[in-house]
């Protein structure tokens, strides 16, 4: 598989204090789904965000094919990447499809923009905001606004999903069906770094996880050798069971009450 984002050494610090993450290094591979977990503050949303360009590390480097993020300019970024954060405030009364056409903003006067309107399309209906596409996002319930927030990345169209939380908001069944659309990008071969605090949607979906602590990488490789029960517990310091569900065999995680 393609490395599509490669960081290598990562420090953040807080000012000239203490690092909230610390020597990290990860890999995000075209075609694969790479899921960041760990409890509260253990770094995830620190590491995500350098790896999207917009957290500068004090040492360090990103390279996003071979080359270091920092001298890639603004717009080719955003032309490879696109990133869903986990605050998605709209405070203006735009409408979902506009929101949604926002995330053209970096093809346009560019050949690619004559397919703008089938982007939003197909984004939209993906997504299932097709309906209320003339409602105002101010309007939207949080469930709704994040999946227009979701369009709006897959609008962008480009090979790497950098996604923090996507599904924190939404309902059993738009939860699946995000994960299963987001397990169909990266069947096409898109790359996928995505911040998740449930471990089994983590184990069911992802291909490889990284598992951060107290801003350091714990260990990193396929969910079921990160995620084991001993190395959960020692992590987020709370009893867990693992076993095979009895009819896919996906691992489950239960806590122990």
């Amino acid at each position: 598989m393609t490395v599509r984002l490669r960081g290598t050494g990562l420090t953040v610090r807080v000012g000239e204090g203490r690092a909230i993450l610390e020597d990290a290094a990860i890999e995000i591979r075209a075609g694969e789904i790479h899921a960041l977990v760990g409890p509260n503050g253990a770094g995830k949303t620190t590491l995500f965000g350098v790896l999207a360009g917009d957290v500068p590390a004090a040492a360090g480097e990103v390279a996003l094919d071979d080359q270091p993020i920092g001298g890639v300019r603004a717009r080719i970024l955003a032309q490879q990447r696109a990133v869903l954060l986990q605050e998605n405030a709209v405070t203006f009364p735009f409408s979902a499809e506009q929101v949604v056409r926002m995330g053209r903003t970096p093809w346009a006067r560019t050949p690619a923009a004559d397919d703008d309107d089938l982007a939003v399309t197909s984004a939209m209906d993906l997504t299932e905001v097709t309906a209320m596409r003339a409602r105002a996002v101010t309007s939207l319930s949080g469930g709704e606004r994040a999946r227009v927030a979701l369009a709006r990345v897959i609008a962008q169209s480009t090979g790497i999903l950098l996604l923090d939380e996507p599904t924190a908001a939404l309902d059993l069944k738009h939860h699946e069906d995000v994960m299963r659309l987001i397990r169909a990008r990266a069947d096409a071969g898109v790359a996928v770094a995505i911040v998740l605090h449930d471990l089994n949607a983590a184990l069911a979906h992802a291909d490889r996880v990284t598992l951060l602590s107290e801003g350091r990488v714990v260990a990193s490789g396929s969910p079921a050798e990160v995620l084991t029960a001993a190395r959960i517990e020692e992590v987020y310091g709370q009893p867990v069971d693992v076993f095979p569900h009895p009819v896919t065999g996906v691992p489950l995680v239960v806590a122990r009450r």
